[in-house]
């Protein structure tokens, strides 16, 4: 399983090639927080419609999965591994990590 951490996201959304950040929480959790990049596209997906909506994913973009602390995105991360897409990543940590180590803008919750 590709976990990335929240400092090697920060990297990779200032290549050439920025992921997709596919945030599989519920809707009220992405109205408390969410991450937010210049230049990187977010998609709110939760995780029950992802095996329904999945293509509507470009799996030949980067795609880096997150959610609370990290346990929902690394099954949808299995999940479009197995329908394949080949750089699919885990955010280590969910958006919890992201606020302690890259944003502490972004509200813990």
């Amino acid at each position: 399983m590709q976990q990335i951490g929240p400092g090697e996201l920060l990297a990779l959304c200032s290549s050439s090639q920025p992921p997709l950040l596919l945030d599989v929480r519920e809707p009220w959790e992405a109205q408390l927080a969410s991450i937010r990049l210049e230049g990187v596209r977010d998609v709110l997906l939760p995780m029950g419609q992802i095996a329904a909506r999945f293509s509507e994913l470009d799996a030949m973009q980067p795609v880096v999965c997150y959610c609370h602390h990290g346990v929902r995105s690394l099954q949808v991360v299995a999940f479009l591994q197995r329908a394949g897409f080949d750089c699919v990543y885990n955010l280590a940590g969910g958006i919890d990590a992201w606020s302690l180590e890259a944003d502490p803008t972004v509200p813990r919750y």
